[in-house]
């Protein structure tokens, strides 16, 4: 549902209210704009060859550069058409994209008086906020740094019209471990030996393909998460489940099992013993439920059906 009755910027600023109309029509519940944030973040660690996975990771310009991605993203998420002179043009009107970290949205003077989208995000908490702006004197501040720059002012940031604000985002599962945890998996000597460990540690969460990719640093990463000689078979003896989103069977075993859901492309592992009919799951033929903390897993986690 829209976070502002759109109704009242007919009088007060049609143009914006457009702006609005039309990035609402595009997607109505964020969820383009979601995985637009997870890909950029994706891109600028760019795990697979590097291995990062956190903001502090990148270099200064890196940082800098995320603003230039997210307008570069969005714009080819959604097909929009470049500003005579500003960044985009949306139902007809120019709009800048302006993104930072910290809210602290940095407005040249080409954009006084013209919209702004303003963006932000935080990975940290999975989460990211899209909204409009008027760029006027009275939304922004008196002062300006070197390069002749300024920033809303209180009144201006009490003044942005959300489209979504602190939506969610698909999780970085590494983010959400200790930091000791994340370094000790990301220290195992090899990909196969960090895929194992990140799958035993990081239970009950949603892991997203580009974890994997950034854990094992290979081409074949997905290789190392399979039966014959990757993480099922080899933890598979210690009672853990390593459940796909791109089955709906295993997504329905998840469920019936009170885990997260892995949505497609994702992995949950959980840790399962057997237990009495009709006190859990059937899987397979036997029945399981979730291990309790620290209960051993006296039995081998049954194989998964695909289909």
């Amino acid at each position: 549902m829209p976070l502002f009755d759109i109704s009242a910027l007919d009088h007060d600023d049609p143009p914006l209210a457009e702006v609005y109309g039309e990035l609402r029509r595009w997607d109505p519940d964020g969820t383009r704009l979601a995985k637009v944030f997870r890909r950029t973040y994706d891109q600028l660690y760019d795990g697979q060859r590097t291995g990062r996975y956190r903001v502090d990771q990148l270099h200064k310009t890196e940082k800098t550069h995320f603003g230039t991605l997210i307008e570069i993203n969005i714009q080819r998420e959604f097909n929009i058409d470049d500003g005579e002179i500003l960044d985009f043009k949306i139902a007809g009107h120019e709009v800048d994209c302006k993104f930072s970290h910290t809210a602290a949205w940095m407005l040249p003077t080409e954009i006084f008086d013209k919209l702004a989208l303003v963006t932000k995000a935080n990975d940290e908490l999975s989460t990211w906020s899209v909204g409009l702006i008027r760029v006027t004197k009275e939304n922004r501040r008196n002062s300006k740094n070197q390069d002749r720059k300024t920033e809303l002012n209180a009144l201006g940031r009490s003044r942005i019209v959300w489209l979504h604000k602190d939506a969610a985002m698909q999780p970085n599962a590494l983010l959400r471990l200790p930091p000791a945890v994340a370094d000790e998996i990301m220290s195992r000597p090899s990909g196969q030996a960090r895929v194992n460990e990140l799958l035993c540690r990081v239970t009950n969460i949603r892991i997203s393909r580009n974890i994997i990719a950034t854990v094992a640093q290979q081409n074949d990463y997905m290789k190392r998460v399979r039966d014959n000689g990757g993480a099922r078979g080899a933890l598979r003896p210690d009672g853990y489940l390593i459940l796909s989103g791109d089955y709906t069977v295993q997504q329905n075993i998840a469920s019936d099992l009170g885990a997260v859901v892995p949505g497609p492309g994702e992995l949950v592992s959980l840790r399962v013993v057997p237990c009495a009919p009709n006190n859990g799951v059937e899987i397979s033929g036997s029945w399981w439920r979730i291990a309790d903390f620290n209960e051993p897993a006296l039995v081998a986690a049954p194989k998964l059906p695909k289909v």
